[in-house]
């Protein structure tokens, strides 16, 4: 196969409540994008956007921001997989660029999650799993990763304390993070204090510090084919495995002691095509929308044992110095979460660290980089590897 390269990322900082219009969310992200890769629309082939429909008014957003962006007469396409919208959107770049079609592709990632109340953002999520037969109940993205908690506290012994450990985590470096939308310091014995709001009880076993916030923002990532690459960018970051998977949507089809499986088939994919392991793998970036989303993800791509990767987090080994850095922009926890944004923002970090350019949170000459990128309650899953 050809060679596929990132050559520009951007981001907008993520707020809890964007006062500008989506297209103008969106062209923050573009914007700094197109700055990174020093090429002008005349330069881009396709655009994908990338978001969970029904937070917005808009339908249809992939023509509104063609448009707005400069991007017309050049063919767009809208994807959406709920959380992992814009990896997907990768994914497709990746495809469309590859098979020739097309020599550069943007990737715009988006959420503008303030313009619902919070339940009915709530509301909206819930219906991302089954509406006939398990959202009616009331089940929500917090009680979901909850079962999958109990689930693994059941079977390894995994405690609450453990879960904290990763926020308390997430905050040391999204203390670092102009972008994040929570740049405040977590300590552990926050958790421990039942009149601290980092206490307060969502969905038992989780409470308030281990569920990340949602947030308004934007993020994009333009795709190129080699010649392109080497053409325009100095430090091109190649597009090295690719990774996709989805499951029952319903969790009475799941095993909830065995983790994500999309997470665990979409690894293995993109470390199969990449021709590399787990062990080669130098940072990481994974979907830690919830505490036990990242032990989880430690145990899916094979960071760690199944049951064990409460000790990576309890020696640091996951901190930027140690042996597999994994968040180090301070995570979902700390950015916040605009859904059709946080692939993308994921893998602008991946990349920023590939060429070194990564500043307070550089981990040291990190050749290959992992994003993992989860859709729904484990409903989709993407994983991309990165190289210099």
């Amino acid at each position: 196969m050809g060679k596929v390269a990132i050559i520009g990322v951007g981001q907008s900082t993520f707020v809890r409540s964007y006062p500008g219009s989506i297209r103008e969310l969106a062209f923050e992200g573009f914007k700094d994008a197109m700055q990174d890769a020093q090429i002008t629309t005349r330069d881009i082939g396709a655009s994908i956007i990338c978001s969970a429909p029904e937070y917005d008014k808009q339908r249809s957003p992939a023509g509104v921001f063609a448009e707005y962006l400069g991007l017309n007469p050049q063919p767009t396409f809208y994807v959406e997989s709920l959380c992992s919208s814009s990896s997907m959107g990768v994914r497709l770049a990746y495809s469309l660029v590859e098979s020739g079609l097309h020599d550069v592709v943007a990737v715009i990632g988006f959420q503008k999650m303030s313009e619902i109340s919070s339940s009915e953002s709530q509301e909206r999520m819930g219906r991302g799993a089954d509406i006939q037969w398990e959202s009616p109940f009331g089940t929500m993205m917090p009680a979901y990763y909850a079962m999958y908690a109990r689930g693994h506290m059941e079977k390894y012994g995994t405690t609450p304390d453990d879960l904290a450990l990763i926020r308390v985590k997430a905050a040391t470096y999204g203390q670092l993070n102009e972008k994040a939308v929570y740049r405040k310091p977590v300590t552990f014995d926050m958790f421990t204090d039942p009149e601290n709001r980092m206490a307060g009880p969502v969905a038992s076993p989780l409470r308030v510090g281990d569920c990340c916030a949602n947030a308004d923002g934007s993020s994009c990532i333009i795709v190129a084919n080699e010649e392109k690459a080497k053409a325009f960018c100095q430090k091109p970051v190649w597009i090295m495995g690719l990774g996709a998977a989805t499951t029952t949507v319903n969790l009475a089809g799941r095993d909830l002691f065995s983790g994500l499986t999309v997470a665990q088939e979409a690894g293995r994919q993109a470390y199969a095509m990449a021709g590399v392991t787990a062990r080669d793998i130098d940072v990481a970036e994974v979907h830690d929308c919830f505490t036990i989303a990242e032990m989880m993800a430690y145990e899916d791509l094979g960071f760690a044992a199944p049951g064990e990767g409460k000790e990576l987090i309890k020696s640091k080994e996951t901190y930027r110095d140690g042996s597999i850095p994994v968040n180090v922009d301070g995570g979902l926890l700390s950015k916040g979460h605009p859904i059709g944004a946080t692939g993308g923002s994921q893998i602008r970090t991946i990349v920023l660290q590939l060429r070194d350019e990564a500043g307070d949170i550089q981990v040291d000459s990190p050749q290959i980089g992992l994003v993992h990128n989860i859709g729904g309650v484990g409903l989709y899953g993407n994983v991309t590897i990165l190289g210099r």
